[in-house]
């Protein structure tokens, strides 16, 4: 894997995390009785995007190490999706005797 590909699968990953963090624990100024004027009740009171942003940078390092392991040892590869055999056949390694 390219060091480019790391860095995108990376990036990936971790918005896709941030978005399931981000609703955690979340204490809107509905539920708090005091919703200032101009914004939605579902807005919220304390939105604690720091805490948040590290709780998900270590959250997405770990899912991360696992797809990168995943994908630099080949468990996984694109030819154990192609259910149509449109790929050609995997080459075979010649080895000299």
């Amino acid at each position: 894997m390219a060091i480019t590909s790391a860095i995108v699968l990376f990036a990936v990953v971790w918005f896709m995390t941030f978005l399931c963090v981000l609703p955690v624990r979340l204490k809107t100024q509905g539920e708090d009785g005091k919703v200032l004027r101009g914004t939605h009740a579902g807005a919220p009171v304390d939105p604690q995007l720091k805490k948040r942003a590290l709780i998900t940078t270590g959250i997405a390092g770990v899912i991360w190490a696992i797809l990168f392991w995943i994908i630099v040892w080949e468990i996984v590869t694109v030819r154990d999706f192609d259910f149509q055999n449109r790929m050609n056949p995997e080459p075979e390694v010649l080895q000299d005797y």
